[in-house]
């Protein structure tokens, strides 16, 4: 009876003992796991702190760009305004150096005309008219030099560089003229293109639609009408 005793005491104690060293691994286990969650919590702060300094380098470079971009357009449109101004300045002079010598031209030719060479295709002129402009409701041109007398007219476009694409201009003359100066309508008009100077191609297409060519050649006006035509 007295073994039996001993051998429960035994169990209890050994039982007691289990229990404790279980609570000792949960707590251990549960100290663990608080750690790893503590770690784990650390971690993920780290983390987000990185991601919070990544988003905020970014936004920062973002904002770089921007401003780079902002100066960048500025200095565009300031180059471009420039640029601009630049290219009117340049349109202003050259369309002045063009209108004084297109003026310089017009009175050379005039002169000459008004004091010297009246004489087309064995014809004399008695008037000569100087920026005729006549014009209509519906038409209107104007005429750098016009020769008259009772049966004929003599239309002088003057250039201080003539060029083939002035022909059509030069052509046109007559067909406005009838219109415009019905007068003369049924009048023998010529055509004359007066430059500062001639390149070959040029005086060949005005010998081609019968253009008087009249050039300066040194001290003079030179005058070639030999196959001068009526329109």
């Amino acid at each position: 009876m007295k073994k039996q005793t001993q051998n429960n005491a035994h169990t209890f104690e050994s039982v007691w003992a289990a229990l404790q060293e279980t609570d000792r691994i949960l707590k251990e286990e549960i100290a663990d796991r608080k750690l790893i969650r503590k770690e784990e919590e650390l971690i993920r702060k780290e983390e987000e702190q990185i991601r919070k300094e990544e988003e905020q380098k970014r936004k920062e470079e973002e904002q770089i760009r921007k401003e780079e971009f902002a100066e960048w357009e500025r200095k565009r449109k300031a180059d471009d305004a420039a640029y601009e101004n630049r290219i009117k300045r340049i349109d202003k002079e050259m369309g002045s150096w063009s209108n004084n010598h297109g003026s310089f031209a017009e009175e050379y030719f005039f002169n000459s005309f008004d004091y010297g060479e009246q004489h087309f295709f064995g014809e004399t002129f008695d008037n000569i008219e100087r920026c005729l402009k006549p014009l209509t409701k519906k038409l209107q041109d104007e005429y750098d030099i016009v020769l008259f007398n009772c049966t004929s007219v003599a239309i002088i476009e003057i250039k201080y560089k003539a060029h083939e694409n002035d022909i059509p201009t030069v052509l046109k003359k007559a067909e406005t003229f009838r219109i415009l100066c019905p007068d003369y309508k049924d009048s023998k008009i010529y055509l004359g293109l007066a430059s500062m100077a001639f390149y070959p191609e040029l005086e060949k297409k005005c010998i081609e639609h019968g253009i008087a060519i009249i050039k300066q050649v040194g001290d003079t006006v030179v005058i070639n009408d030999k196959h001068l035509k009526v329109f």
